[in-house]
């Protein structure tokens, strides 16, 4: 047995019982040596005990499980990284089933940049889901426009990132002044470029996510990410004292064309007509996070 395990997994969860026992689940299906990982589940709150979830995966996996009073997942994975062991943190979601070479992946990539922050790549869960094919769709073109189509990565998400532990506490872990969860991870990843640290795109370091969403809830969700985007803009804009920017217009034009070049059971003009949706969401959320916040500072 290692004394100190390499690798601290994080899983933020709020009232989701059944989806953490399905990662954790996948957790105990990993190929990485079990007795170099540890998992921390870190309750955000839950209005249910989560002890009776995570009890039966004791004998099978090195697990602690941590509760505090609801205050976003932000939080949620500063607390877990606090106490963690290893010398990588691994974070991932509730939601979310990593591939049992999910960690092999990641380790293998350490060895080559061993002070990078490194993401991999998400797979719909719910492809039967039109909602969640287009939230999906979204992440793979922004993952595609940041992260591939340069040769300097600059956006992972939180829900399936590692990184030297050490590293995230010296720059200061997620931001938790962001109103909501959304784009706390953004901003993590332009701070840690800022610092002057690598980030490395591991596309074999794959979760499936299974974010189940209705047109209501995904609404929402882009909503809340308008909202976000105006928070991570501004702070963005102070650290590089430079004018606050958005994407140009290609992005949007090249988004809207993206699902007719992906292979996806639901109709591609359906996911376009949706991604138009979430794009108008995402304005009006932005929009009234602008206004928010000058009516907070009157």
């Amino acid at each position: 047995m290692t004394e100190v395990p390499l690798f601290s997994i994080v899983i933020p969860t709020y009232n989701r019982p059944k989806s953490l026992a399905e990662c954790l689940t996948a957790l105990t299906q990993l190929d990485y040596p079990h007795d170099r990982l540890e998992v921390i589940v870190v309750d955000d709150g839950s209005t249910m005990s989560l002890e009776p979830v995570v009890n039966p995966f004791r004998d099978s996996l090195t697990i602690a499980l941590i509760t505090q009073t609801n205050q976003g997942p932000a939080t949620a994975r500063n607390t877990g990284a606090s106490h963690a062991q290893g010398a990588y943190l691994a974070f991932t979601d509730d939601d979310c089933r990593p591939a049992p070479d999910w960690l092999t992946n990641f380790a293998v990539q350490f060895a080559k940049t061993p002070t990078a922050l490194l993401g991999g790549h998400s797979l719909n869960a719910l492809p039967s889901n039109l909602y969640s094919t287009a939230s999906q769709t979204l992440i793979d073109y922004i993952y595609w426009y940041y992260n591939i189509s340069s040769n300097r990565p600059t956006f992972f998400a939180s829900n399936n990132m590692a990184l030297p532990t050490l590293l995230f506490h010296e720059v200061g872990g997620f931001n938790t002044t962001f109103p909501l969860a959304a784009g706390e991870d953004r901003e993590f990843c332009h701070r840690w470029l800022h610092a002057g640290y690598p980030m490395q795109y591991v596309p074999t370091a794959r979760i499936h996510h299974a974010h189940q969403l209705s047109l209501k809830t995904y609404w929402k969700q882009h909503f809340n990410y308008g909202r976000g985007a105006y928070h991570f803009h501004c702070i963005r804009a102070q650290r590089d004292a430079s004018p606050m920017r958005v994407e140009p217009l290609s992005f949007y034009i090249n988004l809207l064309t993206f699902p007719f070049s992906q292979l996806l059971k639901q109709p591609p003009i359906l996911i376009s007509l949706l991604l138009v949706v979430s794009q108008v969401a995402g304005v009006l959320g932005f929009v009234w996070e602008h206004r928010n916040q000058l009516a907070s500072a009157a």
